[in-house]
């Protein structure tokens, strides 16, 4: 099959591998030209995916019409990119595969709907779950799930990306399997903040579980299947950017809690740390689902009210008390 991957980061570069070591015909397309020649030199994403070489089958192109001429799409932009990106290709009516991970803000869409609202055409999949993109690069055994309404398409997906190092499960949860991949990254800049504090494990234990408890809240208020977020999509991958050290919401929530602030530490990051928008796009939804979230509301104090970490921690645990939900 031929295929385009529009995002030369970590995580495009990772899929773009994995389709080419799987005999598909793969090209890799980015926003910096520069780049992108320098990938193809190199045959090595130094910077982000340092060590992991390259196919040479791996082809690279900067124009986005030309790549675009492909029968699959996958789609690795940064959430805020996505939109720009994607009212580019109206006409496009493959199958798309978002691995992009936000909420839009003014919409309060997950990345399929940008992608829908753009591309009317197109067959939309999410592809998501426990997934650090140098673990697949390096053949480490992940499995996550794709996702669509469309049963048949996500069995495309999940059958175009699965190998013996990469396992693949279907969803006809399109919602959950994109809240839970959004979500997860406001609690990963918590479980930083824990980390940041000196806190253990008895404290991230506790987070990521009322961590899920939050999602299954938004999820089942916006239409998602309350399993889900039990699944790969949900717990799965809410605890490895929780305790991965190569999570960067999770480095930059560690950085909060040492004293850091915001925008400094984001100044710092190499790769774009999708919580920092999603904790306000998460919030707003919150609002307009009526879905109570402290954990949500704490870190989007800590990050947007210029709250104090230990005053957010405080104020979590002395909350009214109640019963386990």
């Amino acid at each position: 099959m031929k295929i385009s991957v529009l995002g030369a980061g970590a995580w495009g570069t990772a899929l773009a591998k994995l389709l080419v070591e799987s005999g598909h015909e793969a090209t890799l397309w980015g926003r910096n030209a520069a780049h992108l020649e320098e990938l193809a030199a190199r045959r090595e994403n130094a910077r982000l995916l340092p060590g992991i070489s390259l196919p040479s089958k791996l082809a690279f192109d900067a124009d986005l019409a030309h790549a675009a001429q492909a029968e699959t799409l996958i789609v690795s932009l940064p959430s805020n990119a996505l939109d720009a990106i994607a009212v580019r290709l109206p006409h496009y009516r493959g199958i798309v595969v978002s691995t992009t991970k936000g909420i839009e803000l003014e919409s309060g869409l997950t990345m399929s709907g940008v992608i829908s609202r753009r591309l009317p055409y197109a067959r939309v999949v999410a592809l998501s779950g426990p997934s650090i993109a140098l673990e697949v690069a390096k053949h480490i055994p992940t499995a996550v799930v794709a996702a669509s309404e469309d049963p048949a398409t996500a069995r495309v997906v999940q059958e175009l990306f699965n190998t013996p190092a990469f396992r693949v499960y279907s969803s006809a949860d399109l919602a959950g399997v994109e809240l839970g991949g959004a979500l997860k990254n406001v609690f990963a800049i918590a479980a930083g903040v824990c980390d940041g504090l000196g806190f253990g494990d008895n404290t991230k234990a506790a987070l990521i579980t009322r961590a899920i408890a939050e999602m299954r809240r938004i999820g089942v208020a916006g239409g998602a299947q309350a399993d889900t977020f039990a699944g790969l999509s949900g717990l799965g991958d809410l605890t490895v950017t929780c305790f991965s050290p190569h999570s960067r919401n999770r480095a930059f929530g560690e950085k909060l809690g040492r004293g850091g602030k915001p925008v400094a530490i984001l100044s710092e990051m190499v790769s774009v740390v999708e919580g920092f928008p999603t904790a306000r796009s998460a919030r707003q939804l919150a609002r307009k689902l009526g879905v109570v979230t402290p954990i949500i509301d704490e870190v989007h104090a800590m990050l947007y009210e210029s709250k104090h970490p230990k005053e957010a921690v405080r104020d979590l645990m002395t909350r009214d008390l109640k019963a386990e939900d």
